[in-house]
């Protein structure tokens, strides 16, 4: 596989889109989100590019570390389940949705998941 595509591989555009909430680096994930963007979780309907920035970004200055339980590929799509770590020790995992079209991140569905470790004994619920 060429260095180009690659760099267009869903799977590689997901991870450098996580990376930079670790590294903090603006400037490379302004370069992977399209001006088209959307983002969509249980509290944000179909946010546009620039309210994404203005209320997920910030975002970037608490989070630690991503760590991946499941990245599948399926065309433009990739279903990426993770384990964040906050920087004040709190961990949750998430499921995201991500749709990537010409080395763009198009749109991003968040379901949310739960806090680790889970806050409800095993085999019961809260």
């Amino acid at each position: 596989m060429s260095a180009i595509a690659r760099s267009i591989d869903p799977i590689s555009i997901a991870k450098r889109v996580y990376e930079a909430y670790v590294t903090k680096d603006r400037d490379a994930i302004e370069a992977l989100i399209a001006d088209d963007f959307h983002f969509t979780s249980p509290r944000d309907n179909r946010l546009d590019r620039a309210t994404y920035f203005s209320r997920c970004w910030p975002n970037s200055h608490v989070t630690d570390e991503f760590t991946f339980v499941h990245l599948v590929p399926d065309g433009d799509h990739v279903f990426v389940t993770y384990d964040l770590r906050m920087k004040d020790g709190s961990a949750f995992r998430n499921t995201e949705i991500l749709t990537v079209r010409e080395g763009q991140l198009v749109e991003a569905q968040v379901f949310f998941g739960w806090m680790i470790p889970h806050e409800a004994p095993e085999g019961s619920g809260i």
